[in-house]
């Protein structure tokens, strides 16, 4: 007898934001989310854009909310560090 696997979708993951010019608390999907690595803790950051009021939001990124949205399915970018001469 032959056993099927059924899988379940993985449902979409949501994270709680909040739009510092407006004030405004919503959820927005990974896709509306991206992440950008750089060398340093200043330089590590995720960004989106306000869906009420259209600003665009940049917020520091610690070790903790690098792991949730990586582990999301948040868009990565590595900054290149610059080149020194």
């Amino acid at each position: 007898m032959r056993r099927t696997t059924v899988t379940a979708p993985i449902p979409d993951v949501l994270f709680r934001a909040a739009c510092p010019d407006c004030r405004s608390r919503f959820e927005l999907a990974s896709e509306a989310l991206r992440l950008a690595i750089g060398a340093s803790r200043r330089t590590t950051f995720y960004s989106f854009t306000c869906p009420d009021c259209g600003a665009s939001v940049r917020k520091p990124a610690g070790e903790r909310i690098v792991e949730l949205l990586t582990t999301g399915g948040v868009r990565t970018m590595r900054l290149a560090r610059p080149a020194t001469d």
